[in-house]
């Protein structure tokens, strides 16, 4: 059993900078991709003649929540007719994917792993009571073709088995029944077992992979914990061994791996997938719901607060395929470096940049995210991550106003009908904790709520301090904060068709080409910080909501030969170059031009 229930976008409402978030989001990419991709515009999911697989389960995946999230009609009535146009499309037997029946031996059923998966999250949205059967013909089928050997696992379903089990457990809960069970132990027989994969994740290589894929692994770590209570097996916190592995030979500063397609090792000009950025995220919040482990909690809001957003233009129109920690330039590369098996265009900003499949799959990082803001158990409600939001459930308002993880300070307003036990998770990095002015230590904020009106007041600090990465370079942390170097950067806009497919302002694509020196290393560890408000753009470079400045020389960093916007790994030289200067750091999420990874020249 789950140690935390998730709540759905009718009992959790956005506030503050999250709403904002969420609204750039909607007026962006995810809220108009239905009227300008034809991937999912002209989808064979809804009848037309575009891919049929993977690109709209994905983009429904995001777009459904935020759609109910900001209780905006027009997109909730655009998810009812795609949803409606899929679900009626379903045959007798319970197939639903667009493919011929003489086809679908042939047809890689990930795409029955996802839609499940996105018709769990329609039905925990909308209440349409439609969906348990739909799922449940669905699955049944696919219990019936695998058992039979009509049909196996194989390619992605193969590498993502693990996917199924967020509708099987949600069909167990609603039916127990038992062939169930027996299609969980089916798929997981049929999958792919990442224990066996780890020696290829310690020396990355250049050959593209699918047990090295960063997806793909990146959706694996929940594994185990989505999948153990269905199959009667007990729960060993095996992520926490392969992540660790995984950090070690392939971590990034913000705690997620390197991955243009396949892990890449430990050098800061490599890329991120940002697929891998929103499935990292989602595994961590079905860990944290599953074992109540807050490691897994922080963890998700390293990336979410710094990943994610990074790799987003700020208006989110366009978007990244790979970001790179140190990025000195978002523009072409003569040929595909530093990148493994992606193309030259993989790092800059655009409708469709490398693969069109993070163009669809983005859409669920901050929805889901905003999702995993309360949880509950029983008669608890635990405030899981500090997002500012209101929950509603039946007899009990918790709204939550905060800047966090700007600054420190949250207030809790609180009025119930009913006793109940409420929950603050505290981060491990939190100093001198006081609640409602009174110290607290740094642990989990337990208290007992009475009917009535009740406010809590928390505040903390946290502290910079210097993060060692590989090869002597350092990032600078605050909390769950990154800060870099912002790169000043002049954009060049390029419309045009390709495939047919029109990339047109505000949707085309856009180079960035710096204008201001990169090449530093810290001179002191003495640190100035400034909060400011969070403004209509919550992740802005040019007005961030919290600045660091700290005292840095330029040195003779280089470039990676024989690119001419790409960094070294390391600098040719750490002595300095410059005199001393005080340089206002910034959030690593708010930078689209940034360095991250530095040395420190004062010791």
């Amino acid at each position: 059993m789950s140690k935390w229930k998730f709540y759905t976008s009718k009992e959790i409402k956005p506030e503050g900078w999250l709403r904002r978030q969420l609204v750039i989001q909607a007026k962006g990419l995810s809220g108009n991709l239905h009227k300008i991709w034809p991937d999912i515009r002209d989808s064979g999911w809804i009848g037309g003649d575009r891919e049929g697989w993977e690109r709209v389960p994905y983009w429904l995946d995001g777009f459904i929540p935020l759609a109910y999230l900001l209780e905006d009609e027009e997109l909730i009535a655009t998810a009812k007719k795609y949803i409606d146009a899929i679900v009626s499309a379903q045959d007798a037997d319970g197939w639903i994917c667009p493919c011929k029946k003489e086809e679908r031996t042939k047809y890689d059923t990930w795409a029955i792993q996802l839609i499940c998966k996105t018709l769990k999250v329609y039905y925990d949205c909308s209440g349409d009571e439609r969906i348990p059967e739909v799922i449940y013909k669905v699955l049944r089928n696919y219990y019936d073709m695998l058992k039979s050997g009509e049909s196996k696992l194989f390619k992605w379903a193969k590498f993502r088995w693990f996917e199924t089990f967020i509708s099987l457990n949600f069909l167990y809960e609603k039916y127990r029944e038992d062939w169930i069970k027996d299609l969980a132990k089916i798929i997981k027989e049929q999958g792919y077992d990442y224990n066996l994969a780890v020696d290829s994740w310690k020396k990355p290589s250049h050959m593209w992979l699918r047990k090295t894929h960063i997806v793909n692994i990146a959706m694996m770590l929940k594994s185990e914990a989505v999948s153990h209570e269905l199959l009667g097996e007990e729960y060993t916190d095996n992520a926490e061994k392969l992540r660790e592995i995984l950090d070690r030979y392939n971590g990034t500063a913000f705690e997620g791996f390197t991955g243009d397609e396949v892990l890449s090792g430990l050098d800061p000009t490599r890329g991120t997938e940002l697929c891998s950025v929103v499935e990292q995220m989602y595994s961590y919040e079905e860990i944290f719901a599953h074992t109540g482990d807050n490691k897994w909690a922080e963890r998700l809001e390293m990336l979410g607060f710094n990943a994610l957003p990074a790799t987003l233009s700020e208006d989110m129109w366009t978007h990244q395929y790979v970001q790179q920690v140190n990025q000195t330039a978002c523009r072409k590369t003569m040929i595909m470096a530093p990148f493994s098996t992606n193309g030259p265009f993989a790092h800059t900003f655009g409708l469709e940049p490398n693969f069109g499949c993070c163009t669809a799959n983005f859409s669920q990082g901050w929805p889901k995210f905003a999702l995993s803001a309360f949880m509950k158990n029983g008669n608890t409600i635990i405030n899981s991550v500090m997002l500012p939001s209101v929950l509603k459930d039946k007899d009990v308002t918790i709204r939550l106003e905060t800047d966090y993880p700007f600054n420190n300070k949250l207030h809790y307003y609180i009025d119930a009908e009913k006793d109940f036990d409420f929950v603050i998770r505290i981060p491990s990095f939190a100093k001198n904790l006081r609640v409602n002015g009174r110290a607290e230590k740094t642990k989990d904020y337990e208290i007992a709520i009475k009917a009535g009106e009740t406010q809590i007041e928390v505040e903390f600090e946290t502290t910079p301090f210097f993060k060692k990465r590989p090869n002597n370079l350092f990032a600078l942390q605050m909390g769950s904060l990154l800060f870099s170097v912002p790169v000043a950067y002049e954009k060049k806009m390029r419309e045009y068709t390709k495939k047919g497919v029109e990339r047109k302002y505000p949707y085309c694509d856009y180079q960035f080409i710096p204008k201001t020196p990169w090449n530093y290393g810290y001179s002191a560890d003495d640190f100035e910080i400034t909060y400011h408000k969070s403004g209509d753009v919550p992740f802005s470079q040019n007005k961030p909501p919290v600045t660091v400045r700290a005292k840095m020389q330029q040195v003779n960093w280089g470039l990676k030969f024989p690119y001419r916007s790409i960094c070294r790994k390391t600098p040719k030289s750490t002595q300095a170059i410059s005199e001393v200067q005080e340089i206002e750091l910034c959030p690593y999420g708010c930078t689209r031009v940034r360095m991250t990874e530095m040395p420190l020249l004062y010791k």
